[in-house]
């Protein structure tokens, strides 16, 4: 298991929710297999400046929706959106999940890895979305991300899911609780686990939820850049 430090700064949980990443539209909408994928709530987000602004609330509030096809078409998109920002470059990278797999193959796979979620868990459903149920081009970086906004808050199994980036790696090596060797991304999924152990003991210990935990290591690793 991986040890975090007890003293590692954490923020309340109303700071985690309204975690907030400026998109623009008008470069997702052309890269999606069509309109319908794009979930209506992301158009009523608060404009920042230039941008329109998702946070962690509104995605949680897409993903409570993904039990029907189109609500789990709409929480990958929202769960894209919300890790990507509005580089044009970024969301090339992302579009590639799209260009390389059909819609019904998306969505078989990940059915069958948010099934897998909600009945064995989420060491479990990352071993589906990193192996049989694997997306081209659906690293583990974002399909984390899905995860957690699948299952943080109904979890099954004995942890909650929580995301896995490079920010929170760099943070974890930081910190000196992993080896140096720790990928910074392409984690198997005993990695994946002992991060979930890791978090879920600090967040035991300090009282709070788990994706506290995790925010504070992505708040610590962009610090580092």
């Amino acid at each position: 298991m991986i040890v975090l430090p007890y003293q590692l700064d954490l923020p309340d949980h109303d700071t985690v929710l309204g975690q907030a990443i400026p998109f623009d539209r008008t470069r997702w909408i052309p890269v999606l297999p069509d309109a319908a994928w794009w979930p209506s709530e992301l158009d009523s987000c608060p404009i920042v400046g230039k941008w329109p602004r998702v946070d962690r609330r509104t995605v949680f509030s897409i993903a409570r929706k993904a039990n029907t096809v189109e609500g789990r078409r709409h929480l990958l998109v929202a769960a894209l959106v919300w890790g990507t920002g509005t580089k044009a470059q970024s969301v090339h990278r992302r579009s590639q999940i799209f260009v390389r797999s059909s819609a019904a193959d998306i969505d078989a796979r990940l059915g069958s890895a948010l099934a897998a979620l909600r009945e064995r868990g989420a060491a479990e459903a990352y071993w589906a979305l990193n192996n049989d149920q694997h997306i081209p081009h659906l690293g583990a970086a974002f399909f984390t991300k899905v995860l957690y906004f699948a299952g943080h808050e109904s979890p099954a199994g004995p942890y909650r899911p929580v995301i896995l980036d490079s920010v929170v790696s760099q943070a974890l090596k930081d910190l000196k609780t992993v080896d140096a060797d720790w990928p910074e991304n392409g984690w198997t999924t005993d990695q994946y686990r002992r991060h979930l152990e890791g978090v879920h003991d600090l967040a035991r210990r300090r009282g709070v939820l788990p994706d506290q935990v995790e925010a504070a290591l992505f708040f610590h690793g962009k610090q580092l850049s």
